[in-house]
């Protein structure tokens, strides 16, 4: 049941996004006429268009990015939380599966984003060369910082793997937080969307404090020094460790929007 919930969002969602990717992709043609002589014309019209044409890249590539958030929080403000509610609610499905759909479905979103803008980089500067050459330099990038022992060359496949974990997590731990919110101020009467802004403000107030204390303890333990000479792990051994430390602490912090959005999901939803 979680795909076909998954293969509904996909469907919503790429109403949307879709046509965004397809004008950013657009607009980047356009970006790279106007790097191929647009600007530096004796004509004043198409110098003009030249400027109109960088702006619009530059203006479609935060529109997508931002609309991939927009979109994130509009579905599941939309589908569980107003009248679509009454009918998501009913069908034979859990809350979690409900969840864990958008959850996934907004990850995808994410990483599409990410690459569309890349790829739009790569029409604006219309030059094969350049995808060659930047995976090129990061190839030579890790080649001077890991040489060639399989060891370190093994340590930093695994750093990477434990990057990419790290950014996805982060990206459920992004959608978590709206979700607790308008989870939460949804549980109330009247003014649902006031309380809803206001717990997320209380969150992220809440969620930085406590980052700041966990900050200040580990600086006042000396974790490189505990890390490097206390129990006597290598650098890059450290670097795991550093990882791992953060994708428990993404897993943690996620954890807790998780149970608050469902737990107000399952037990305090007010549709009315």
């Amino acid at each position: 049941m979680l795909m076909k919930l998954m293969k509904h969002e996909f469907r919503a969602t790429g109403r949307i996004m879709l046509p965004l990717y397809l004008v950013l992709l657009v607009t980047a043609v356009g970006a790279n006429f106007t790097t191929r002589g647009l600007l530096s014309t004796q004509y004043r019209l198409l110098d003009v268009l030249g400027v109109l044409l960088v702006t619009a890249f530059g203006v479609a590539i935060v529109g997508v990015c931002a609309m991939s958030l927009v979109v994130m929080v509009q579905r599941f403000y939309k589908n569980l939380l107003q009248d679509e509610g009454y009918v998501m609610m009913t069908l034979p499905v859990s809350v979690h599966q409900q969840v864990w759909s958008k959850l996934l479905v907004s990850t995808v979103w994410f990483a599409a984003t990410v690459v569309m803008v890349f790829l739009a980089c790569c029409v604006m500067a219309f030059d094969l060369r350049f995808v060659g050459d930047f995976f090129r330099a990061v190839g030579q990038a890790f080649h001077g910082l890991l040489g060639e022992d399989p060891y370190l060359l093994a340590n930093g496949a695994a750093m990477f793997v434990e990057f990419v974990v790290l950014c996805f997590l982060g990206c459920f731990a992004l959608c978590l937080q709206f979700y607790a919110a308008l989870a939460v101020g949804h549980s109330r009467p009247n003014h649902k969307m006031v309380w809803s802004v206001a717990c997320f403000f209380l969150f992220q107030f809440l969620m930085q404090m406590l980052g700041s204390i966990v900050i200040i303890a580990v600086d006042s333990v000396g974790l490189d020094y505990f890390l490097a000479n206390s129990i006597h792990l290598s650098y890059m051994a450290s670097m795991h460790v550093l990882l791992l430390f953060f994708i428990a602490c993404t897993v943690l912090y996620g954890g807790v929007y998780y149970v608050v959005t469902t737990f107000f999901l399952k037990k305090r939803l007010n549709l009315e």
